[in-house]
């Protein structure tokens, strides 16, 4: 199915990383649902930005019936069922070096908190649309991870620990439901410059990604969302099950 013919769900897509994908998808002829969380103005000034192909819908991933509700919404706003999924949300967490928890103060809470946004947030969504998706004999989902699970630049525990279990669920959905047309892939960057998230990261952090990466310099989420595109398109109809690492050539899998 070409870009212009999909309808796209991105979580977390009223700013940073989500903003970009979404922008991505929009200029390419997409339908796109803008969700968010608690960023009502930023999504509705995005979606006005886009223009009549995109819709904010508030839902938190994390709420099966929320979730549920926003799926049907955008059902009936564009007349047609979703058919692409981006899942992008990040609960809680900013890419904060100085802040981080380290081996001595983490509780399991904050591991859970990344299990729920990450895993549970991703399953929620595919399950609101897996039925249409199966009989239309088609779908597109796109897992955002990291590549700090490969190469721990910061140790954000709780965090990468949550996005290398994203690879496992992301594989097993792919080797199921791939009998219904429907590719799941991952990707990977680093810490993007510059994300909300990020905003907080030091230079100092940048420096080092910078310096140690072939392409000498840090990767944006305009390039990331490149690659979400190139996943959901036709070109990418063959593969399933991977993980593409998009940040530069510094983790070289």
């Amino acid at each position: 199915m070409k870009l212009s013919k999909q309808t796209v769900l991105i979580t977390g897509a009223s700013r940073g990383l989500g903003s970009a994908i979404a922008t991505a998808f929009a200029k390419e002829g997409a339908n796109v649902v803008i969700n968010y969380f608690n960023s009502k103005e930023k999504a509705q000034n995005l979606a006005k930005t886009l223009g009549n192909h995109a819709i904010a819908i508030q839902a938190d991933v994390r709420d099966k019936e929320q979730i549920n509700a926003l799926v049907a919404e955008a059902k009936n706003h564009f007349n047609t069922p979703i058919t692409t999924i981006v899942n992008n949300a990040l609960i809680d967490f900013r890419f904060n070096p100085v802040a981080q928890k380290n081996a001595f103060e983490l509780e399991w809470d904050n591991f859970n908190t990344q299990f729920e946004g990450s895993i549970k947030g991703a399953l929620n969504t595919i399950q609101a649309c897996l039925g249409d998706m199966k009989d239309l004999g088609f779908g597109r989902i796109v897992n955002i991870g990291t590549n700090l699970f490969q190469n721990p630049v910061v140790a954000y525990h709780e965090y990468t620990t949550g996005k290398a279990a994203l690879l496992g669920f992301t594989r097993n959905m792919a080797k199921e439901l791939g009998q219904y047309g429907i590719t799941v892939n991952m990707i990977s960057g680093g810490l993007l410059k510059q994300t909300d998230a990020s905003s907080v990261t030091t230079e100092e952090v940048f420096n080092i990604i910078k310096s140690t990466t072939p392409l000498q310099r840090v990767t944006t989420p305009e390039e990331l969302a490149d690659a979400a595109l190139f996943f959901s398109s036709p070109w990418a109809r063959a593969v399933t099950g991977q993980n593409l690492v998009v940040d530069g050539g510094l983790v070289m899998d």
